[in-house]
């Protein structure tokens, strides 16, 4: 994987994708609720704020927000998160979000017997305006020059014009010898009044002719690429490597293109307590993360955001396969143990982490 130097490019990783703004009711219901703690959120923008939060990296991301006191409240969390934010698109506010608005997403943490529950209010977002030429990418891929770009299989199922963007996107980066990574986070209520099943898979298998790097959990690889996993169900003890080898072997039949395959396997027990684990196959070889039985979550949404950005950390500053997956599982989990969609964790407390180390108060 030829990633290029950090001296000839402004920024280490980009990514593209829609941001909203997430209230979060605490240990309560959306339901009941007459307060809401209020984060930024997004799986693409997530992975680039984990990257620079966590891991010190120089991030920057794509996306659109409508110029009023929404949009610039999410800024306000962006800059606070440190992503660059000078490829942000602003448009104009309409004065009642007749035309175009920002998005919402209302996000119950679950616990024990109870899931977490999602309802977002994203329709005619900024983000879904997006369409191919809005965005100068020759003048961000040539000019400014990346290392790495990512984006997902959430923003492009908001919109009919997103996939077309995803893929101008890609065939810059490309072009200009970016290294190009893909969640295909598979949100089956996105593309349930936009083709179903159907269209996800055609949407996604187009893109990932263009991608290097491909992450996602059993259910997406079956979803958005059609690919099975054998081996998998709900009361998993132990992660179906056997199964996961058909799988890439498949996957690699299909697209040559990729460089590594990625994927976190979690085991649901109650909205408290997962199993999570995970895999990389590079060079030919499948690499498994330590795998961590009964792990306790706090708020569980954004942790596979969180191993995707431990993985590129650690494909982008080593060959090492077996430590980018260690990286990514480590960060994930420890994303989990605090609430948000984006990471609070540090670079020391995730590496101590993937050493062993136990939980015990630190004084």
């Amino acid at each position: 994987m030829e990633i290029k130097s950090p001296d000839s490019c402004l920024y280490d990783i980009l990514s593209l994708g829609e941001i909203m703004l997430r209230f979060d009711p605490g240990a309560g219901r959306v339901r009941t609720a007459r307060n809401f703690a209020v984060w930024e959120g997004g799986g693409e923008y997530n992975v680039a704020r984990g990257l620079r939060r966590c891991f010190g990296m120089r991030t920057a991301v794509v996306t659109a927000l409508v110029d009023n006191e929404v949009g610039r409240l999410i800024e306000d969390f962006m800059l606070t998160g440190g992503v660059d934010i000078n490829h942000v698109k602003w448009l104009p506010h309409d004065g009642l979000g007749r035309t175009v608005r920002n998005g919402l997403n209302f996000t119950e943490r679950g616990y024990g017997v109870r899931a977490a529950l999602g309802t977002v209010d994203r329709g005619n977002t900024a983000a879904c305006k997006l369409k191919p030429g809005d965005i100068d990418w020759e003048h961000i891929f040539g000019t400014h020059g990346v290392r790495w770009f990512h984006t997902g299989g959430i923003f492009a199922a908001i919109s009919d014009t997103a996939p077309d963007v995803i893929v101008e996107a890609l065939s810059c980066a490309k072009k200009h010898g970016t290294i190009t990574s893909y969640d295909l986070n598979y949100r089956a209520s996105l593309w349930e009044d936009f083709g179903g099943k159907e269209q996800c898979r055609k949407v996604n298998r187009e893109i990932a002719t263009m991608v290097d790097v491909m992450i996602g959990n059993e259910e997406d690889f079956t979803a958005c690429l059609g690919l099975h996993v054998e081996g998998v169900d709900e009361h998993l003890k132990e992660l179906p490597v056997e199964g996961y080898s058909k799988m890439i072997e498949q996957a690699t039949r299909e697209f040559p293109n990729f460089q590594a395959i990625a994927t976190t396997l979690r085991a649901v027990k109650s909205a408290s307590v997962n199993d999570w684990g995970a895999l990389c196959w590079k060079d030919g070889k499948l690499h498994q993360s330590i795998h961590r039985p009964e792990l306790a979550i706090f708020d569980r949404v954004g942790g596979g955001d969180s191993f995707a950005s431990g993985l590129i950390y650690g494909l982008m500053n080593s060959p090492d396969a077996q430590l980018a997956v260690d990286y990514g599982a480590a960060h994930g989990a420890l994303a989990m143990t605090t609430p948000g969609d984006t990471t609070m964790a540090t670079k020391a407390e995730v590496e101590s982490l993937m050493k062993g180390k136990s939980a015990r108060v630190k004084r």
